[in-house]
């Protein structure tokens, strides 16, 4: 297949790198110009859980022209989302598959309104962690498993295709039915996290266990699950607490994505983590307080970061 990965960061570029080594023809976009240097250079390096490999791939700092391709892969922060879509356009043929794989909740409906809806698989990365070392050189923390579905009417086998592709590459994937129940399991856990790590600079194994953030965190998870519920959210959970707890203690020294944004002064995806909440609860007339109140302290914070940026 020929495959493209629009955002070839650390997670875009782990991708990137087992799909070309499992064969397949991989265009890797980022606007980052010493990174695409690098790998035009001297091939992708990626280091880690999977493996250590150094793969050819054909980077660029923009879509290329008369590069239409068989699966489009957005790998970009949520924020970045539709805008990456929206430039990305040209290389969508009739026939393209576009996965796109962000946190929290709302990114889909921003991609969904620049691309044919019925092309679209939401994916959710599960305890999928990486890093970029430098230029052409990631390292890969850990990888569960990555769950992807049809945002609209793409036809079921489709996604398994697609799941088979990322399977034979290495990866543990799994085409699922129902998007909605995927998207909310992970949403939960991260709320329970991201804003408060971001905040305080804990880690997830910290903040579970602190006598006060602990509450905090606790609470974020809960209210999320009671909306959830009320907008009907078929959630395969009885205790928002001792999932959130059980996904912390697989990994208690990990910084959650929106403390390593603060860490780096970037605006973080709290508009599609936290503040997804209030959102949602707005949606069947319902308030969440816990959630508005951190995503709101996380604003605050994220004024001295200046704009997000793009692709």
């Amino acid at each position: 297949m020929k495959i493209a990965v629009v955002g070839c960061g650390a997670m875009g570029s782990v991708y990137a790198a087992l799909l070309a080594d499992a064969g397949h023809d991989v265009l890797a976009i980022d606007r980052w110009a010493a990174h695409v240097e690098a790998i035009n250079r001297d091939g992708l390096v990626v280091e880690g859980a999977s493996g250590n490999r150094r793969v050819r791939v054909r980077a660029f700092e923009a879509p290329p022209p008369g590069e239409a391709v068989d699966l489009m892969i957005l790998a970009v922060k949520s924020a970045a989302a539709g805008a990456a879509a929206k430039t990305a356009k040209p290389m969508i043929g009739p026939d393209t598959v576009v996965l796109t794989i962000q946190n929290g909740l709302g990114a889909a409906d921003e991609v969904a309104a620049s691309i044919d809806p019925d092309r679209l698989l939401v994916g959710i990365a599960g305890g999928f962690g990486a890093s970029l070392k430098g230029p052409g050189h990631a390292h890969h923390n850990g990888m569960q498993v990555i769950q992807m579905g049809a945002y609209a009417g793409l036809p079921f086998r489709e996604a398994e295709g697609v799941a088979a592709v990322w399977s034979d590459a290495g990866f543990r994937t799994e085409a699922v039915n129902d998007i909605a129940a995927m998207q909310w399991d992970k949403l939960i856990c991260n709320v329970a996290y991201s804003a408060p790590c971001a905040l305080t600079g804990l880690t997830v194994g910290e903040a579970m266990d602190d006598p006060e953030l602990g509450a905090v965190s606790r609470a974020a998870a809960v209210e999320a699950a009671g909306i959830a519920r009320a907008r009907g959210i078929a959630l395969d959970m009885a205790d928002p607490v001792a999932r959130v707890r059980a996904f912390a203690g697989r990994m208690p020294a990990a910084k959650p994505s929106m403390l390593l944004d603060h860490e780096a002064g970037r605006p973080s995806e709290i508009d599609f983590i936290n503040g997804a909440i209030p959102r949602e609860a707005a949606k069947v007339g319902l308030t969440a307080p816990v959630n508005e109140t951190l995503t709101r302290l996380v604003r605050m914070k994220e004024r001295a970061f200046g704009p997000a940026k793009g692709i």
